[in-house]
């Protein structure tokens, strides 16, 4: 399965990146993600690399997580295009026939583009034997319009389905209302400007929202929360404490119960600070008897590139610990090995 002398690999690899969009993309350094573009990058090399590394009896894991730990996902598109072209076999199938277990779920993950990654976790989340409330809504109350677009597109392309259609098949009741409205991806973008008349508006339909029914005061919240901004949100909040003596979560407990009342609360702590909501779901992941890996390998996987420095900072704080001492503690093997690249460092 070695790459051959005589296959002109070098123009080949060219001629199939200068087809790729990705190609033309440049990763920007000043994110607060812990994987940046690899300055080094040779995807041939890579392809090589990766090659020796599922040949044999047994894989190296060492090798493959070298890789695919110090590439950004645009630049592992690229390796898995040339992989195939070179090989003429399916990297990602290929490392799942070398691989299993959890260290497997990473590298299939980080193999896939993330939009991809997105629409499989939203399917694996309404499959089975109950569906797992919390991924739907860390899903698509954290995505940007964009994204729940793609990954959208990606689930109807992938299973042949219709997602909005199976989120109102596997829920019910508010929390239904809820996630269709955040799958609808129409969260108002913010530009910079601070509309206080719009502000004070919210706060007061917050404040009141039932003057008409206790439907509508519902419907009213979901709207809100759903459609404005994180940054305009957060304003509101401090607006209905100046104003009204209200603070949004004590509200939400009396106004919404069971799995509307928990996403109506993740919303919030959203919208109040994102970096933060996805450390209490690290660690929340880590603290029980048994380790959520799912939760572990989807929010590594899926901030690895936008925020995870900030998110490892909240975790410290809140916690008094390392999200990386606690990775060391709560896994093994080289699949804690895979975590650890994606976390990147400790804090001291």
């Amino acid at each position: 399965m070695l790459l051959g002398d005589g296959m002109d690999g070098r123009t080949l690899t060219h001629e199939i990146l200068s087809q790729l969009p990705v190609a033309r993309q440049t990763t920007a350094w000043g994110t607060l993600g812990t994987i940046k573009p690899y300055l080094g990058f040779d995807t041939e090399s890579d392809v090589q690399h990766l090659v020796e590394a599922i040949a044999g009896n047994g894989a190296d894991h060492g090798a493959i997580l070298d890789v695919l730990t110090n590439r950004t996902n645009a630049q592992r598109q690229q390796i898995t295009k040339v992989f195939q072209a070179l090989t003429k076999q399916d990297l990602l199938k290929s490392m799942g026939a070398a691989l299993s277990g959890d260290l497997e779920r990473v590298i299939v993950g980080l193999l896939k583009p993330l939009a991809q990654y997105d629409a499989h976790e939203l399917r694996a989340a309404m499959q089975g034997m109950g569906t797992d409330e919390d991924a739907l809504i860390e899903i698509l109350s954290t995505r940007s319009n964009q994204q729940l677009r793609e990954s959208l597109a990606f689930y109807q392309r992938d299973f042949k389905a219709d997602p909005e259609k199976d989120i109102a098949s596997e829920t019910s009741g508010w929390f239904k209302e809820i996630l269709l409205a955040l799958a609808k991806g129409k969260r108002e973008h913010y530009t910079g400007i601070i509309d206080y008349a719009l502000i004070q508006q919210d706060a007061e339909a917050l404040a009141n929202p039932g003057a008409r029914s206790e439907v509508a005061g519902e419907r009213t919240w979901i709207s809100i929360f759903t459609q404005r901004s994180p940054e305009h949100l957060s304003r509101v909040f401090g607006q209905c404490r100046e104003s009204h003596g209200l603070e949004v979560e004590d509200t939400i407990c009396k106004r919404f119960r069971g799995d509307g009342q928990a996403a109506m609360l993740a919303l919030a702590s959203v919208c109040r600070n994102t970096p933060r909501y996805f450390a209490e779901r690290l660690h929340n992941a880590m603290k029980g008897p048994s380790t959520a890996d799912k939760v572990l390998i989807r929010i590594l996987i899926s901030r690895s590139e936008t925020d995870l420095l900030s998110i490892r900072s909240e975790f410290k704080k809140r916690h008094g610990k390392s999200l990386y001492s606690c990775l060391q503690e709560e896994t093994r093997g080289d699949y804690q090995a895979a975590l650890l690249a994606l976390c990147r460092a400790e804090d001291l």
